[in-house]
């Protein structure tokens, strides 16, 4: 029989010689420091606490409202209705962990220390602080905090120029011909870096989804909720149309293109580990195959508002990730820089 939760109480810990406060949060017991020996003081302290947790009609002040509660509305409510949701619970995961007991007005001075104290790459931390201003900014549209309060964000980190050459792209291909992996992983190899899509997106990809006779592929999930990661229509390029033909006389009418005995590939993680240490390629992911897409298309020359087109970007983006891998990348400034100036007028 589960034990009855008592609510929050005083509980005397005799190895820090303090009083601390005791409560059950979602079947998890969790305790917190009231930073006194003294019963009266502690009293007090377990009163505001009770306070600041207590649901009441109308906006409260971000002192009055713990972080913890807004990450859980906010993962509860929200949560299900973005495109990753798990994306979320981790973040959510790892912010409550940290800011286990405090309040909201207390984020700004926090979040400068979780940059430094969280252990995980700029790009991580940045991840999870965003969803933590994410969750104070819905907390304040539903009402429930006057006021929205500043959430530091570190630097965005630079945009990997990681890419691969034509000869690591065989190597990698024949590293995935492998009897564990079947035949999946080198058609999600060539579909990456033909197509220039996300992981998702090819995993996601059914056979409807590809007109073989009409040479095109549209990217677009029925039902999918539109952001900014855009998949779009685009023609099959013609070095990719062979090896659908064959993955397609192979498969069903409906099923997914890449699949197992008919069930989609969970993840292509490890599999696509495993075939870049054969390899031989190092720094390498299945989001590398994008950015190889992009940076052949701009060695090639390609128009950079087709080439944008085509892997369903802007043409801003491509061109300030990707545009020094064109050949026309600022030549016209170079030419120009030792040109004499035109129509200067000379004066006495």
């Amino acid at each position: 029989m589960p034990r009855r939760n008592k609510g929050a109480h005083l509980h005397w810990l005799e190895k820090r010689a303090c009083w601390y406060i005791v409560w059950t949060e979602r079947g998890r017991s969790r305790q917190r420091s009231t930073g006194t020996a003294d019963r009266e003081a502690a009293q007090v302290a377990l009163a505001q606490f009770i306070q600041q947790r207590t649901p009441r009609s109308g906006a409260r002040d971000p002192a009055e409202i713990l972080v913890t509660d807004i990450l859980t509305d906010y993962s509860t409510e929200r949560g299900p209705k973005v495109v990753a949701p798990d994306r979320i619970a981790y973040a959510v995961l790892a912010l409550a962990d940290f800011f286990e007991g405090y309040t909201v007005a207390e984020v700004p001075q926090l979040s400068v220390r979780y940059m430094e104290e969280r252990r995980r790459s700029a790009g991580t931390v940045r991840r999870e602080l965003g969803v933590l201003r994410a969750a104070i900014n819905y907390a304040h549209r539903a009402g429930r905090i006057t006021r929205v309060v500043a959430v530091e964000l570190p630097e965005r980190p630079e945009s990997r120029d990681r890419w691969l050459t034509r000869a690591e792209a065989a190597r990698l291909i024949r590293a995935a011909q492998t009897p564990q992996a079947r035949l999946y992983l080198p058609l999600f190899v060539l579909i990456g870096i033909y197509t220039g899509r996300r992981k998702e997106a090819i995993l996601s990809l059914r056979w409807p989804q590809v007109n073989l006779d009409g040479r095109t592929i549209n990217f677009e999930k029925e039902g999918r909720r539109r952001t900014n990661k855009k998949r779009g229509v685009i023609p099959i390029p013609p070095r990719l149309l062979p090896h659908l033909r064959r993955a397609r006389a192979r498969g069903t009418e409906l099923g997914f293109v890449l699949n197992v005995n008919g069930e989609r590939i969970g993840d292509v993680k490890k599999g696509f580990a495993s075939a870049c240490r054969r390899a031989g390629l190092a720094d390498v992911s299945p989001h590398t195959l994008k950015h190889t897409a992009a940076t052949w298309l701009m060695q090639a020359g390609t128009d950079p508002w087709q080439a944008a087109g085509f892997l369903s970007t802007s043409v801003e983006t491509l061109l300030r990730v990707y545009g020094h891998h064109h050949p026309d990348y600022q030549r016209e400034a170079a030419q120009n820089i030792g040109r004499r100036p035109q129509n200067v007028r000379v004066t006495a």
